[in-house]
């Protein structure tokens, strides 16, 4: 692809030496870390591009300050008054959904790249991965205004493959906490810690730059983006994909990210089937 470094990051010659390389030290990182990240994935020609194709459909983002829970829960549940999914964060982050992202983009062309989507999959130890069905969240732009954040979560997908397209004048840092819970140990305790200040020791934080590449096991990783200040805000380009074909979100997470749903979340809400327990 043109709009890669492929000198250093090989898309189309899998199996050789420098393809080899990458992969083994992007799974190694993830085995141990839980993140990876490859620097200047994207040619110096091409970021420029990817900071005014991402600034052109900001402002087609979907923005809805809302108080919201570790676990995207409602406040209703009831849970015990020291548990880390009654503590109230605010959140104000925004998704510019696939369909306002134009397929001739950038991150539009990458994302559906099967050369990229082999590599990163590879990257995960996957056979294969495949985009999602969802018409909405396979692709989005996030976009954090200055004096939002997106506060601490987990996500839905066990892995997630980002980049930054344009850095904010100050703030916005990428944190989180390797594997501070499994599919079997929701861990409270630690996530109550965390989220509260009392034990910032799990946290790591990532210093990301426009044209990295960026793969993440965040489905048991808490993370989050600290608050942006400055006159800038912070958007990165999120690439969904799935071990399994045909996934699409539930309704209610993709209305509170978007706003709506289509009728292939309703029709696919009759048939969804829960993969693990955790609370998100």
């Amino acid at each position: 692809m043109t709009i890669v470094d492929t000198a250093r990051y090989p898309l189309t010659d899998p199996g050789s030496d420098a393809w080899e390389s990458v992969v083994s030290r992007a799974r190694t990182e993830l085995r141990d870390h839980g993140c990876s990240v490859l620097p200047e994935f994207i040619l110096p020609g091409s970021r420029e591009a990817l900071r005014r194709e991402g600034a052109g459909v900001a402002p087609l983002a979907y923005y809805d300050v809302e108080e919201t829970n570790v676990y995207n829960m409602a406040f209703d549940a009831d849970l015990p008054a020291d548990h880390p999914g009654s503590i109230v964060m605010q959140r104000g982050n925004a998704f510019v959904a696939r369909d306002r992202i134009p397929t001739d983009s950038v991150i539009h062309r990458l994302y559906t790249d099967p050369s990229f989507v082999r590599f990163v999959a590879a990257c995960f130890e996957l056979p294969e991965l495949h985009e999602l069905a969802d018409p909405l969240s396979g692709l989005v732009l996030n976009v954090v205004q200055p004096g939002m954040e997106h506060p601490w979560h987990f996500d839905t997908n066990e892995f997630t493959v980002s980049m930054l397209t344009q850095e904010p004048e100050e703030g916005g840092v990428f944190e989180y906490c390797p594997n501070i819970r499994s599919a079997g140990a929701e861990n409270f305790d630690a996530v109550r810690s965390v989220l509260t200040g009392a034990d910032r020791s799990p946290v790591q934080a990532l210093t990301l730059r426009p044209g990295d590449l960026q793969l993440f096991k965040g489905r048991y990783a808490l993370h989050r983006v600290s608050a942006v200040s400055g006159a800038t805000a912070r958007h990165s380009a999120i690439f969904a994909y799935s071990e399994r074909p045909g996934v699409i979100g539930s309704v209610a997470r993709t209305r509170q990210l978007f706003g709506r749903v289509l009728p292939a979340h309703l029709d696919a809400e009759r048939n969804a089937v829960r993969v693990d327990q955790l609370l998100d």
